[in-house]
């Protein structure tokens, strides 16, 4: 006796498009690819399903674990008369001739759920040439990329190697969890076979192509030493944190022009929540003088950073070309902040990087978008500004990274109750890329992307952040 067709229509009519691309990704195992591809609806699907046999009388179970793999619990008891209990403990019991999805598509499936947008932009990135572009448009999701690398070879239940692979560019958890999926449903053999193909690499299939790192540098896949980045804490992130400039408009100065900076908070906030997640001891001043700043980052330089990797300053203020200002209006050179960290400075960071992220103006231009490509001697005469910059902001001696939120002479963009276009992204691109692996130099590239997409108020200002240099080594953090 089959299922009541009646029951399988009122199921396919609360499914939508998502959906049935899942349920005919997990039902591969029972009907051939031809029809599943041929299925437009999910009423289609069932009857596909129906005909291979695989819901005939005491099979019903394989739709029921279908719709419970694809999280429509509430189909089960409003058209099947089951719940989530009947089915896990058919899952349990796994009792003998019973119709189940194959683990190997169910993990690939909870893999694709797992990939976020930008991750799924960088897995299409990187099978650029080893899958044609016709199949990595912005609509390819990533169960068809599954279903391309399978039909070219690439993947297979003993052919893990290129997905490995992948998921260590993209975000080395991604695979963790397929491994423990694996382990899960005994298929221990396929970690191995993965473990081998991924070195080797897969038979007669074609390399990856490699993202480049930042312009003019090494790529993400170079063989370049990383800084060591295993203490716990990794070590200090010291937010100065200047939001009430009171004392700038009313001293001897008279500085009108330095208003309050209200959503600075907001920035704050997002640092203390992405270092405290890389594992930093986050340590936040507010409203300092000048005086009270210099004061401040004396106290970090005389600390003992021995049992520590990495130091980093983030500081949120107003500014102009190469300083930033106290609450007072008096100004404090960046240059003067950064040298303090030097190998001569603090014994205790030699060797080890100096992280400096400064959200602040860098001058009173407002920077325009233009369309028109430079020419040679303008890009010479860009390149001399960037000298003088690192000249005048950062020691010529290694292991220092600064990151500013905008190029010399120009504002930066701030929002009462967003925060700053820099800051906001940093601290985004930091909490979904640092998962995978990427480097601290390539993450700032994104933010650089990210920060010079975005208009001011006239939707003509442009803001470009700027990273400057003298790091010997790559610079990750690690979320593990």
């Amino acid at each position: 006796m089959e299922l009541p067709r009646g029951a399988l229509l009122e199921v396919s009519e609360e499914l939508g498009k998502a959906e049935l691309a899942a349920l005919k990704f997990l039902s591969r195992e029972h009907v051939p690819r031809g029809r599943l591809e041929a299925a437009r609806s999910p009423h289609e699907l069932f009857e596909a399903l129906r005909e291979c046999g695989a819901l005939e009388a005491g099979n019903m179970g394989l739709l029921r674990e279908l719709l419970y793999r694809i999280g429509r619990i509430d189909l089960l008891a409003a058209h099947l008369g089951s719940g989530r209990e009947q089915v896990e403990r058919e899952l349990r019991e796994s009792r003998p001739g019973q119709a189940r999805v194959a683990p190997y598509s169910y993990l690939l499936f909870q893999l694709s759920e797992d990939v976020t947008k930008d991750e799924l932009m960088s897995f299409k990135f990187h099978l650029d040439g080893a899958l044609p572009r016709s199949k990595l448009t912005p609509e390819t999701t990533m169960l068809d990329i599954f279903i391309e690398m399978e039909k070219k070879g690439l993947l297979g239940k003993d052919n893990l190697g290129m997905l490995k692979s992948l998921c260590e560019k993209v975000n080395i958890s991604l695979w963790n969890r397929m491994e423990d999926g694996l382990n899960l449903f005994g298929q221990e053999e396929m970690i191995t076979a993965a473990e081998r193909g991924s070195t080797e690499g897969p038979e007669g299939g074609p390399a990856l192509p490699v993202a480049p790192e930042f312009p003019g540098s090494h790529n993400e896949s170079s063989q370049l030493e990383a800084y060591k980045m295993s203490s716990r804490p990794r070590g200090v992130c010291l937010i100065l944190n200047n939001h009430n400039f009171a004392r700038a408009r009313e001293g001897v100065l008279q500085l009108g022009c330095l208003r309050d900076r209200n959503g600075t908070d907001v920035d704050a906030a997002a640092l203390r929540n992405v270092f405290s997640k890389l594992h930093f001891r986050v340590e936040e001043y507010r409203d300092l003088t000048a005086e009270e700043i210099r004061k401040t980052v004396n106290i970090f330089r005389c600390e003992d950073h021995k049992n520590k990797d990495c130091f980093v300053c983030c500081i949120l203020s107003h500014g102009k070309k190469g300083i930033v200002y106290g609450v007072d209006g008096q100004e404090v050179p960046i240059r003067e902040l950064t040298t303090s960290f030097t190998a001569q400075n603090c014994h205790s960071l030699a060797g080890k990087p100096k992280v400096f992220f400064i959200q602040a103006c860098q001058g009173d231009a407002l920077q325009k978008a233009v369309t028109i490509e430079a020419d040679a001697g303008e890009q010479d005469a860009s390149a001399e500004r960037d000298r003088r910059f690192q000249q005048e902001c950062i020691p010529a001696e290694a292991d220092f990274l600064l990151g500013m939120a905008t190029l010399q002479d120009y504002v930066s963009y701030r929002s009462p109750r967003e925060g700053t276009w820099y800051i906001q992204a940093l601290c985004q691109h930091l909490e979904s890329r640092c998962p995978r692996g990427d480097s601290v130099v390539s993450i700032l590239t994104a933010v650089n992307r990210e920060v010079s997409r975005k208009t001011g108020r006239w939707n003509a200002e442009k803001q470009m952040p700027q990273p400057i240099m003298t790091l010997q080594k790559r610079l990750i953090f690690p979320v593990n």
